[in-house]
């Protein structure tokens, strides 16, 4: 009766949103390899409004160490290279005519022991959120108790949330181990 209440896909597609944010954040560490997407945070001043990079010129990986970015407006040429170095990327932008181009170096050690730690900051965040989604959905769970639901119903209900919190946060861990050990392999 009370069954219709519990939306378990809805908390399983707010749990796969937040490893589709997790999966976005991880493609913006860079691993010494060059990534179109490692440049989708910044942003430009363009015109009184703030614009992504991938908006105000075309982002191509040429090479493996090389990004390059073709602005459309040469008045934004200057700005663009600005919001790159003010970053915290590491990238220092060599400006070419209307083109951009981004040397990524090699990481160090250093620099890759810190960005495992970013990654584990982020896998972090993510399961924060998918336990804030399982809280959500075990009070509605309490909510539909009280309205009512069966005692063996509500553990039906608890065990399956439970579940898919378990499986998101597995993907996390999974997700997070390969990335360091992608960002740790020379």
């Amino acid at each position: 009766m009370a069954d219709e209440d519990i939306d378990v896909d809805g908390i399983s597609r707010r749990m796969d949103g937040a490893m589709a944010a997790l999966k976005t954040e991880f493609a913006s560490l860079r691993t010494g390899r060059a990534s179109a997407s490692m440049l989708e945070p910044i942003t430009v001043d363009s015109y009184g409004a703030t614009t992504p990079i991938n908006q105000v010129g075309t982002v191509n990986v040429p090479e493996p160490r090389m990004v390059t970015i073709n602005v459309w407006d040469k008045a934004m040429v200057g700005k663009v290279e600005k919001a790159i170095r003010e970053s915290g990327l590491g990238i220092n932008p060599v400006v070419d005519g209307t083109i951009i181009r981004l040397p990524i170096p090699e990481l160090n050690e250093e620099r890759r022991r810190e960005l495992t730690k970013v990654a584990a900051q982020y896998a972090e965040s993510a399961r924060v959120a998918i336990r804030n989604v399982r809280r959500d959905g075990m009070d509605q769970i309490k909510k539909a108790k009280a309205a009512g639901m069966s005692e063996d119903d509500q553990k039906l209900w608890e065990s399956e949330v439970q579940d898919l919190t378990d499986k998101h946060i597995a993907a996390v861990d999974k997700a997070l181990e390969t990335k360091q050990a992608e960002i740790m392999q020379v």
